[in-house]
């Protein structure tokens, strides 16, 4: 068996597509996934499987949870090396003492990005990086001023899901 981490996008956010921890655990569970564990409320889940696609796992997972709950959500699936190659690519490790300013989107493909609508987006104080499948995102005046941030999916042209260099960190922990 291989780990995979499991990244779910907007859901328990602001009391809209609730999804317990616990019952997201049993539902991966139930899908034959091994060692589940997850990490907060907004769907971080480690898990073993011998399967190796990773798109088809997204898929399945992604659908057990509309007929379970009622409500479709992206789901991105990663290896755990490719998780951890994006946390050994960090551009910005200077940021890593202030986690809450650093954040990694993870794309669910190649991005095709309008470059200068990023550029035009951002804020003076922020910088990003695109490395492979990852944009690197350095707010230090804070994510939820960011106009960039709002606007990630459109400019790449591709959707993503974001956490926190906090969060990155500690999924990477559970993981080993």
């Amino acid at each position: 068996m291989s780990p995979w981490i499991a990244l779910f996008r907007g859901i328990n956010v602001g009391g809209h597509r609730s999804l317990p921890m616990k019952e997201l655990k049993a539902l991966m569970t139930d899908l034959g996934y091994a060692d589940v564990r997850t990490y907060i409320q907004s769907g971080n889940v480690v898990f073993e499987s011998d399967e190796t696609d990773s798109a088809a796992m997204a898929l399945r997972i992604s659908a057990a949870v509309e007929q379970s709950h009622g409500f479709s959500t992206r789901v991105l699936v990663l290896s755990r090396d490719d998780f951890m190659s994006a946390i050994v690519a960090n551009p910005f490790p200077d940021a890593e003492s202030e986690p809450k300013t650093l954040h990694l989107y993870f794309l669910t493909a190649p991005p095709t990005p309008d470059i200068a609508s990023l550029d035009a987006a951002k804020a003076a104080d922020e910088t990003y990086v695109i490395i492979d499948r990852t944009l690197y995102l350095h707010a230090p005046s804070g994510i939820g001023r960011s106009k960039l941030a709002a606007k990630i999916d459109r400019l790449l042209n591709v959707e993503t899901t974001a956490r926190n260099w906090r969060t990155v960190v500690k999924i990477a922990e559970i993981a080993g």
